[in-house]
C-alpha cells in the first residue's frame, strides 16, 4: 500500500501548480501591513517601559476596585 508513496507524491502535478501560483498583494497595501522596520517602539517606549506601565495600571485598578468594595460594604474586616 505504501510501497511507492514517495514516487507517487513526486509525480503528482498538484504541488507544482501551488508553487507557480504566488500571492501578490494588492496595490497600496504593502506599506500598510508591513511592520515598521526602523524600530518596535510604541508611543516612544521600550518593551520594559510598556510592561511597567501595564503592571502599574493593573495595580491601580485592583486598588480602586478593592476600595470600592470596602466603601459599598460588599466586603469588610
Amino acid at each position: 500500500m505504501f510501497d511507492n508513496l514517495r514516487e507517487d507524491a513526486e509525480a503528482n502535478a498538484f504541488y507544482e501548480e501551488e508553487e507557480s501560483a504566488k500571492f501578490q498583494p494588492a496595490a497600496g497595501t504593502e506599506s500598510f501591513f508591513s511592520p515598521p522596520t526602523s524600530s518596535r517602539r510604541i508611543l516612544g517606549m521600550t518593551g520594559i517601559q510598556r510592561f511597567l506601565i501595564t503592571i502599574m495600571l493593573f495595580l491601580a485598578v485592583c486598588l480602586i476596585g478593592g476600595m470600592a468594595l470596602l466603601v459599598t460594604g460588599k466586603i469588610g474586616f
